[in-house]
């Protein structure tokens, strides 16, 4: 298990390890206070590599209010993506974006559009149902539903009409294998999923995400509500599970995003900034205003 300090490199050796520490900054707050147009700094590391998602020019709008602006990116495929950023800058609307949460909200509206493996989520014929199974999510705090262990994980594959008892059983201790919980709860099945502490919810959740066998897994804030313990399993776990799956996380955490992402895009005012290699975020940013947040000068 990873220690709470032990990431990329500790603030002193970010410092020295700052090759091409820029300069001053690029203009980009100063835009984005006058409502001007820039262009997101895009890593040539990042542009080559095979995306699950991608979103283009996407604009969001509670009502009259503007939350996300020409939003330009891709997730690529089984890697973590971080999205990082200060409170209210539109990275859990992205992420609720991805599988079409938002349209839960009347007052919502949209432009541009967004793909998952080349299919349009946004598109006019899009089966919203079908979408949200091949997109599994994880909410800030553990939200087990009030059944038997054994039903919260195999609870997408009923309502999906799965009745076949041999599956069920097969893809419950796939998916808690998957959580790293099967050997803890194999024996208390029958028992309610509102038991245990907040780490082992919030583990089981992700059981119940993956239970469909989901493209995509959408975490936000998954460990805010988890003590540091608690915290580094389930950072752990993202480790185990990239690679199988495509994780996009939304964190506050810069040591979270530091340790358990291969990619990290910084969000400001609904802006995406800066978009990378999450060692090159935290190392050697572009753009002063990525290096100003991620070393706490701001935000």
């Amino acid at each position: 298990m990873r220690e709470e300090g032990d990431v990329h490199a500790d603030a002193g050796e970010e410092t020295s390890a700052r090759r091409h520490r820029p300069s001053k900054p690029s203009g980009v707050f100063e835009a984005v206070a006058q409502d001007e147009a820039f262009v997101t700094h895009v890593h040539e590391a990042t542009k080559s590599l095979d995306a699950v998602v991608e979103v283009r020019g996407f604009n969001l709008w509670y009502g009259a209010k503007q939350a996300l602006y020409g939003i330009h990116m891709t997730v690529p495929r089984g890697q973590v993506t971080a999205l990082i950023g200060p409170s209210g800058c539109g990275k859990s609307t992205l992420l609720r974006c991805v599988n079409r949460m938002n349209d839960l909200i009347p007052i919502v509206r949209t432009e541009g559009g967004i793909l998952l493996n080349g299919d349009p989520i946004y598109g006019g014929g899009t089966d919203v149902i079908e979408l949200r199974k091949r997109i599994g999510m994880v909410f800030q705090k553990p939200n087990p539903f009030p059944m038997s262990i054994y039903e919260n994980v195999v609870y997408p594959l009923r309502i999906d009409g799965v009745r076949d008892r041999s599956v069920l059983d097969e893809i419950c201790e796939k998916s808690l294998r998957g959580a790293g919980l099967w050997e803890e709860v194999k024996d208390r099945l029958k028992e309610s999923g509102l038991g245990r502490s907040g780490g082992q919810q919030q583990r089981r959740c992700i059981a119940r995400a993956i239970a469909g066998e989901p493209e995509v897994l959408l975490l936000d804030e998954p460990c805010s509500a988890l003590d540091p313990i608690a915290t580094g399993r389930i950072e752990d776990l993202i480790q185990e599970l990239k690679g199988t799956y495509t994780i996009l996380i939304v964190t506050h955490n810069m040591q979270q995003a530091s340790r358990s992402s291969d990619q990290t895009a910084f969000m400001y005012l609904g802006r995406l900034v800066e978009f990378g290699p999450t060692e090159d975020i935290f190392l050697t940013p572009h753009l002063k205003e990525t290096e100003d947040y991620v070393t706490g000068r701001f935000g």
